[in-house]
């Protein structure tokens, strides 16, 4: 009988969900408790319109920038510490022998092999430096590409989230009409985000779901109540 080839399937696109949830997690959000907030005390969707539209704007560049400066800061903090690897194993080479020794028999390596596979990591200095990056302080390098990407990706996102609330006003000129339409959109959107949220992180959706309508329903209903209080 034939045997069946086993497959393995695992997620590795992290990053890029990281940006697209926190993108879309402000973007939902932010926006939707603004134009609650507005609706209480303004009559006129045209400036609501306005008004979400320009934090829209100001909020996907600022989180875009936000992503490009942490991505940035991640690779310059790779560098630095690559470069003190690579001067540690230059002035300190049996120590750094000893270091990959007591790594690898950490993995139950012992005798020949862990001689062996110790002679062959220090044969080469860029494979040494990588190796204890990635081993000993759990640092993997960055795609030279990951700032501008993520800093796209957020700022999409945001964009995205931050219409779906926003559209309703655009469609009608009654306040009261567009924020039942905001509120039901947003609340799918909010569901929707949550459990596909919680399918890549491997967060139950359900549980995943209800936690982010939650979040962005406290947010609109904080911003609805003061701007009915104070407005």
């Amino acid at each position: 009988m034939p045997v069946t080839p086993h497959v393995e399937k695992h997620f590795t696109a992290t990053e890029m969900v990281r940006d697209v949830v926190i993108g879309m997690s402000d973007g939902l959000t932010v926006p939707f408790a603004l134009a609650a907030g507005l609706s209480a005390a303004v009559a006129s969707t045209d400036v609501i319109v306005t008004a979400g539209l320009a934090e829209i704007a100001a909020g996907a560049i600022a989180m875009g920038l936000g992503g490009f400066l942490a991505a940035r800061t991640d690779a310059q903090h790779y560098a630095s510490e690559a470069a003190r690897e690579g001067r540690e194993i230059d002035l300190m080479r049996d120590h750094e022998i000893h270091e990959i020794e007591q790594l690898l028999q950490g993995y139950g390596l012992t005798g020949d092999p862990l001689k062996s596979l110790v002679a062959a990591i220090s044969a080469d200095k860029e494979r040494w430096i990588d190796f204890m990056m990635r081993f000993e302080l759990g640092l993997e390098k960055p795609d030279p590409r990951r700032a501008l990407a993520s800093a796209l990706t957020i700022g999409l996102a945001y964009v995205v989230g931050g219409l779906t609330p926003l559209v309703p006003y655009m469609t009608t000129d009654n306040v009261d009409t567009a924020l039942l339409r905001s509120v039901l959109a947003t609340g799918v959107a909010l569901l929707a985000f949550g459990a596909a949220k919680g399918h890549f992180t491997g967060v139950h959706r359900a549980r995943a779901a209800i936690q982010t309508l939650a979040v962005g329903g406290l947010a609109a209903s904080a911003a609805f109540g003061l701007a009915r209080a104070f407005g």
